[in-house]
C-alpha cells in the first residue's frame, strides 16, 4: 500500500548521491537476506552518474552479493549500442562491470545493432520484462527534467495514455536523440520503491508541479510515479528551494 511521498534534503549534488548510494546498498542486502534476488530499474543523467560512482565505490565491501542483483533501465536511447549517449553504457563503465553483475542479469533495452526500429526494441524489452521481471521491482530510480519527464515520458505526449503495453517507443523526443524506448506508466507502478532523484535549482520548479496536489500527469509526468511500498524525492538544496 502506498503512502504519502517522502522527501529527503541533502546539502548538495554529493552528499545526495553518498546518501542515495548507501540507501540502495542496504535495500539490497536487506532483499537478499530475504531470499530475493532484487530487481532494480536505473536511470541516466549526471546525479543518476554520480550515484554509479558512489556504488563503485561503496559496493565491493558492502553486504550486497552482485552475482544476485538483476538490473533494468527505465527508459534508453534508440542508438548503437557503444554510442556515449546510452545510458546501459554509462552504468556498465561506472560501476556494473567493476562489481561483477552477471551479463545475463543486466537487461539493457535492444539497440540500433540489434533491431532496426525503436518499436523492435519496445517489444523485445517487454518480452525481458515478461519472462525475467514480472515479480516486479526491488527499487525503481528515476530522474526529472525540468519539463517534469520522467523516463521518456514527456509532457503532452500519447506515451502518458498508455495502459496496456509495458514498454511503448517514443520518436522526436524534445531533447535529443529523438528515438527512445521508455517503461510506460503501469509498469513503473511495479516497484516496491520509486526513488525520484533530483538534482540542481533547474530542476526546482518541476519538483514543485510534481509535489502540488495540483498536478497533472499531462502536463508533469513525474506526478505520477508511486511505490507500492514506499515513495522517496531525494532532493539537494538547490533542487528543493522552490518547496
Amino acid at each position: 500500500m502506498t503512502t504519502e511521498a517522502l522527501i529527503e534534503v541533502h546539502d548538495d549534488a554529493a552528499a545526495l548521491a553518498t546518501a542515495v548510494a548507501g540507501e540502495l546498498l542496504a535495500r539490497l542486502a536487506d532483499a537478499q537476506s530475504a531470499d530475493r534476488v532484487p530487481h532494480v530499474v536505473l536511470t541516466g543523467g549526471t546525479i543518476a552518474d554520480a550515484v554509479h560512482a558512489e556504488l563503485a565505490r561503496l559496493g565491493a565491501a558492502s553486504d550486497v552479493d552482485w552475482t544476485r542483483v538483476a538490473l533494468w533501465w527505465g527508459d534508453e536511447r534508440f542508438v548503437a549500442a557503444g554510442s556515449e549517449d546510452r545510458n546501459a553504457g554509462q552504468a556498465r563503465a561506472a560501476f556494473i562491470d567493476a562489481l561483477g553483475v552477471p551479463a545475463e542479469h543486466v537487461h539493457e533495452v535492444p539497440s540500433t545493432d540489434d533491431v532496426a526500429t525503436a518499436e523492435e526494441a519496445a517489444e523485445r524489452y517487454a518480452d525481458a520484462l515478461a519472462e525475467h521481471g514480472a515479480d516486479g521491482f526491488e527499487v525503481l530510480m528515476l530522474g526529472v527534467g525540468p519539463d517534469g519527464h520522467v523516463a521518456s515520458l514527456f509532457p503532452g505526449f500519447p506515451q502518458l495514455d498508455e495502459q496496456e503495453r509495458s514498454v511503448v517507443a517514443v520518436h522526436d523526443s524534445p531533447k535529443p536523440p529523438p528515438d527512445r524506448v521508455t517503461l510506460t506508466f503501469p509498469t513503473l507502478a511495479r516497484a516496491r520503491s520509486t526513488w525520484f532523484l533530483v538534482s540542481g535549482e533547474g530542476k526546482a520548479e518541476a519538483v514543485a508541479r510534481a509535489l502540488s496536489p495540483a498536478a497533472t500527469p499531462a502536463e508533469t509526468p513525474a506526478s505520477v510515479p508511486r511505490g507500492r511500498e514506499e515513495t522517496t524525492w531525494f532532493l539537494d538544496r538547490p533542487a528543493a528551494s522552490h518547496l
